[in-house]
């Protein structure tokens, strides 16, 4: 499994979204269960799943699932397909 599809995988789950629904452009604004809660499972799926524990200020930071992305690049993990 490519870290694309576990991060999928992971952000189908935290968002209740069906595969179809998802997209890697989507934004906070575009997701409505993209909550506070939401940005806490985010952290917590990515240390269990990337083993990067992001900071709160990452955390709250992130307005995009790019945002993910991006963050863990800049930490070594590769997204390349």
């Amino acid at each position: 499994m490519t870290n694309r599809e576990k991060l999928s995988d992971l952000l189908l789950d935290i968002f209740l979204l069906e595969p179809e629904e998802f997209s890697f452009d989507l934004t906070r604004e575009d997701v409505e269960t993209w909550d506070s809660l939401a940005v806490v499972s985010v952290a917590v799926g990515v240390k269990e799943t990337f083993g990067y524990h992001f900071t709160p200020e990452e955390a709250t930071g992130v307005a995009r699932v790019q945002d993910i992305i991006d963050l863990l690049e800049n930490k070594g993990i590769s997204f390349a397909d």
